[in-house]
């Protein structure tokens, strides 16, 4: 196993292997202090500048289209370029897996971040210590970080009963949010497979069985299982985030199978320690470490996994305001990644073919909800049209598509009723329309991070347990 490269801390902020894989491209020291922050790797400053700059070319140039005579050409030209990839990922067949293990088995460390989780926390450390792995090659690391309610007195009474588990608890000092987390409790642990949880997750008895041969490909840097809703039925938006999910991992299927990248989604993920040592550990300079990691094991020349089953079952906001404040967390976590490698990206970090599935999968999540503002204005303006219009109706389309193919794959080991077709429609104009919330969310956090990006704190959603 690799030597540890994190100090025996409350926080860890030099990132060094990080550090190495972006040092010939890193800002000058002189242009870390004209910002005046110190603390922090020159990489990750001035992402208010850069957003700024791209709201502006994306405005600019959305305008710029409606004014000029070639402007519906150019619209259609790039609608063929995007349905010419969109074809691709429709038609391409999923990776076959190996299902067992051969020779010897890999210890595995399940790590949980937990904060004021009382309500929930009990039941994962139960789950956890349980799983089906030969020989009980697992433990399982439950940090908590400087909990206020009974958080702390739970995990003491548990760690009594199993041996698996294992307590950490973070001063109150520590900073860093989730990823410090993480970070700290890394020379602890001795798992060459790393697994992660949320506090709310339900995992299945034989989760290990399934994720851990997948790692048997040199390549493999981590495996994402799918999330799954387990409160799926309690109103519109706990449906549609089931939708939403089944949307989501298909298209991350389909991608890797075309030869694009896979990513992270936090709970439910597993990384190679060699993978996760050799780009740095978790950053704790962004809001959504997951997302952030995917692209530094991408850039490092390491492939991401995704399965379909088994699921991590986790509770799913239930109001509109909750949905809109975690989608948006969401959504500048993972725009802020494009900002921080935008120049590795550039220069192929990655490979051909996943720095181009890369910049189609930006173009149509991030740069396109962010042009539909100057183009309804413009549309409005000049009575018109709208000039996006059929690159818009594409992504509906493909949408469409993948949440009617991901919900029926989720239906496949389920015994088939007549009336299934007709649930898996349903299932998908009511995900369609619950999707519609991700134009908002996108158009407004773009246009917000040019002014006013989020602070680096901790920031979870709320557990009740009422899933159970």
């Amino acid at each position: 196993m690799p030597a540890n490269p994190w100090p025996d801390n409350d926080s860890y902020k030099e990132l060094d292997p990080l550090n190495s894989l972006l040092s010939d491209l890193s800002v000058t020291e002189e242009a870390v202090v004209e910002t005046g922050d110190l603390s922090r790797p020159s990489r990750f400053q001035g992402r208010r500048g850069k957003a700024a700059l791209v709201l502006t070319i994306v405005w600019s140039g959305t305008i710029a289209l409606h004014l000029a005579s070639w402007g519906s050409i150019f619209i259609l030209g790039l609608t063929t370029i995007l349905g010419i990839h969109a074809l691709g990922v429709v038609f391409a067949r999923p990776r076959h897996y190996q299902k067992e293990i051969q020779g010897s088995l890999p210890f595995v460390s399940i790590l949980v971040a937990a904060k004021n989780e009382e309500a929930v926390i009990a039941k994962l450390a139960k789950n956890l210590c349980n799983l089906e792995y030969p020989n009980g090659q697992y433990e399982v690391w439950i940090i908590d970080d400087n909990s206020t309610d009974q958080t702390p007195q739970v995990l003491a009474e548990l760690a009594k009963d199993y041996d698996k588990l294992k307590v950490l608890r973070r001063s109150p000092q520590a900073t860093g949010g989730k990823s410090g987390a993480l970070n700290q409790v890394l020379p602890l642990i001795k798992g060459e497979i790393i697994a992660v949880f949320d506090a709310d997750a339900q995992v299945a008895s034989d989760m290990l069985l399934h994720v851990v041969p997948l790692f048997q490909r040199e390549k493999v840097g981590a495996v994402q299982v799918r999330k799954a809703i387990a409160n799926a039925k309690e109103n519109f938006w706990t449906k549609g985030q089931m939708a939403e999910m089944a949307l989501d991992t298909w298209f991350q299927q389909q991608r890797i199978a075309l030869g694009g990248i896979g990513e992270l989604r936090g709970n439910g993920q597993f990384v190679r320690r060699q993978a996760l040592d050799s780009c740095g550990g978790w950053n704790e300079e962004t809001i959504t470490d997951d997302l952030d990691l995917t692209f530094r094991l991408q850039l490092d020349k390491w492939d991401i996994e995704c399965l379909f089953y088994p699921a991590v079952q986790e509770e799913g906001v239930t109001t509109a305001i909750a949905l809109w404040h975690q989608r948006n967390r969401w959504a500048e976590g993972g725009y802020q990644r494009y900002l921080d490698y935008w120049d590795l990206i550039l220069k192929n970090r990655m490979g051909t073919r996943k720095t181009w599935d890369m910049l189609m999968f930006m173009l149509t999540m991030y740069i396109l909800p962010t042009a539909v503002i100057p183009d309804v204005l413009m549309a409005i303006a000049r009575h018109r049209p709208p000039m996006l219009g059929p690159v818009t109706g594409l992504s509906v389309t493909m949408s469409v598509v993948g949440m009617f193919a991901g919900l029926r794959r989720i239906r496949q080991e389920q015994k088939f009723q007549v009336h299934t077709p007709f649930v898996l429609l349903l299932q998908t104009v009511r995900g369609t329309l619950y999707m519609l919330h991700w134009l908002v969310v996108m158009s407004s956090t773009t246009a917000r991070m040019s002014f006013r990006p989020k602070r680096l704190k901790w920031v979870k959603t709320v557990h009740t347990g009422t899933s159970e």
